[in-house]
């Protein structure tokens, strides 16, 4: 079994519960494991997270056999005032061709070296 991800000091653009969405929007059987190494977060804090995201009505989760299946809300607003009116799935839209995207490009391209 892996250890805990290598922490990260500092902050960052995007949240750790949009970085989770967006795996379960990649994968909607992953497991808490997956989601966890992908995002590099304790399999604890996406737990947590999960759990946030169904009370507020942004996923739902159903069994099918041992495994979780993940849906989400595309139509729900995100929720600081500042994005109102955007949606969860504006924000998916963006989070997934970023994913799609960098796998694509070369390094020097990423960072916007290349001419």
């Amino acid at each position: 079994m892996e250890g805990a991800p290598e922490p990260h000091s500092g902050w960052t653009f995007i949240t750790n519960h949009a970085r989770v969405l967006a795996a379960v929007a990649d994968d909607s059987h992953a497991r808490i494991r997956d989601i966890a190494a992908h995002c590099r977060l304790t399999e604890r804090a996406v737990q947590r997270i999960i759990a946030d995201l169904e009370q507020d009505g942004y996923l739902s989760r159903s069994r099918e056999g041992r495994t979780n299946i993940y849906r989400i809300e595309p139509d729900k607003v995100l929720r600081h005032p500042a994005e109102a009116g955007l949606s969860v799935a504006s924000l998916l839209s963006l989070l997934v061709k970023d994913e799609a995207d960098r796998g694509k490009q070369t390094p020097a391209a990423a960072t916007g070296t290349e001419p």
